[in-house]
């Protein structure tokens, strides 16, 4: 039935609703046909699964990409809106999935015609990265990132093409039973990853690797590791992707670390489309550093005369969380230092510990020039007036005059004469 002509499958309807149309994808699991939902009355793409077979695995398989892809909503990803099985043949029942009918070409044929523009990879990277930084969060691994398995969409005329991501038929879920024996490859030779290619465990750095080879096809516009199956496989092994040097240096950075051999070297989905997002606001179209940024500290301020607290008002001291010699001050969004209220700083009735004298020399120093000028003359005029009333009251006071008495005679001017020597100094 998988490879049989549209006209023979066309004759009945399909779970008494959806009418088969031509074929537009095969691979070694299933067909896509075009069909139209007769109770809807809308266009879809129904995936139709090759007969049942006695291999479990393959059972697990299928019905694994039935369950996953009704629970996956994402704009990068291919929209699933039915599954069933065709019982047309009772003695083959065949599962099936109706999808969204992507109108337009997959990848692989967009590189068939050319090499793809840096400023036009970008925009598909960033989408499917941020639909595996999806399908990762949920535990899921795609297993199988290949271009074939890239359908490229045109959501409004004039803007680049966007990716969905389709073809779960071989995901699984992180930690969860395995759906094939160990040491069996699946997923298409030429894209697996090397912990892929030995059959060893994977998780989300398996789909990184792989997006990479695609990145890199997408620019070279041929295959990295093409030959047999066995022949693709184990090149990986034994020597990284080659780059060109016309690759800008930023690229070629992405992809080495996209495509490292030991999987821990490779970044996070959500990492990578946060680069190459960066990407399409740059001018020349390159991706941006996949490590996030370190906090920025701001530069310390010109040094200043240190103030006393009594400057920022009762009950107020600067913050200084920051001692450090150079350290830059904290900033809350504005252009000056944060403050915060001190418990233990002066407020009414309560001095701050120091003297006097010790805060009217801090608040001299911190003073203008000329201010501090007018200051020294002024107290050099006080001490002058000091000391010239100090001189004049050390000086020594001058006798009193003697008051002449009026002559009188007799013994009464007598007695007055010894009064006046007796008084005298």
């Amino acid at each position: 039935m998988v490879d049989a002509s549209p006209s023979e499958v066309t004759t009945e309807i399909l779970s008494g609703r959806y009418r088969l149309g031509e074929v537009v994808g095969r691979g070694g699991m299933a067909s896509v046909y075009s069909a139209r939902d007769e109770n809807l009355g809308r266009d879809v793409a129904l995936k139709l699964f090759a007969p049942q077979s006695a291999d479990a695995d393959e059972l697990k398989r299928q019905q694994a990409e039935i369950e996953l892809l009704a629970t996956l909503n994402h704009p990068s990803l291919v929209t699933l809106f039915d599954a069933g099985t065709d019982t047309r043949i009772p003695e083959e029942p065949r599962p099936f999935l109706t999808m969204e009918l992507v109108d337009g070409q997959d990848l692989r044929s967009r590189i068939r015609h050319s090499p793809v523009p840096l400023d036009e990879l970008a925009v598909i990277g960033a989408g499917l990265a941020d639909a595996l930084a999806y399908v990762h969060s949920l535990g899921i691994i795609h297993r199988d990132i290949k271009p074939a398995n890239v359908l490229l969409v045109q959501v409004r005329p004039g803007e680049p093409l966007r990716p969905k991501l389709t073809d779960f038929g071989i995901a699984r879920i992180v930690d969860g039973t395995r759906l094939t024996a160990t040491g069996t490859m699946v997923g298409t030779a030429a894209y697996l990853s090397p912990e892929q290619a030995r059959g060893a465990d994977m998780g989300p750095a398996s789909d990184i690797y792989s997006l990479g080879l695609v990145l890199l096809e997408c620019i070279k516009g041929s295959v990295e590791y093409p030959g047999s199956a066995v022949e693709s496989a184990v090149a990986r092994l034994h020597r990284a992707p080659v780059i060109p040097d016309s690759v800008p240096a930023e690229w070629a950075t992405l992809i080495r670390a996209m495509t490292a051999l030991d999987p821990l070297d490779r970044p996070a989905a959500a990492e990578l489309e946060s680069a190459l997002r960066q990407a399409l606001i740059s001018p020349d179209s390159l991706p941006g550093a996949l490590a996030e940024e370190r906090t920025r500290v701001l530069p310390a301020p010109p040094a200043r005369a240190p103030r006393s607290a009594q400057d920022t008002g009762p009950g107020i001291t600067r913050n200084t969380a920051q001692d450090s010699v150079g350290a830059a001050p904290r900033l809350d969004g504005q252009s000056h230092p944060r403050y915060a209220l001190n418990p233990d700083g002066p407020a009414a009735g309560r001095s701050d510990g120091r003297s006097v004298p010790s805060r009217w020399l801090t608040r001299f120093r911190a003073s203008r020039r000329r201010t501090k000028v007018a200051l020294v003359l002024a107290v050099l005029a006080l001490l002058a007036a000091i000391a010239v009333a100090a001189t004049i009251l050390a000086a020594p006071k001058p006798a009193p005059a003697v008051v002449p008495y009026p002559a009188v005679t007799g013994d009464l001017g007598e007695h007055l004469k010894q009064l006046q020597k007796s008084v005298q100094p």
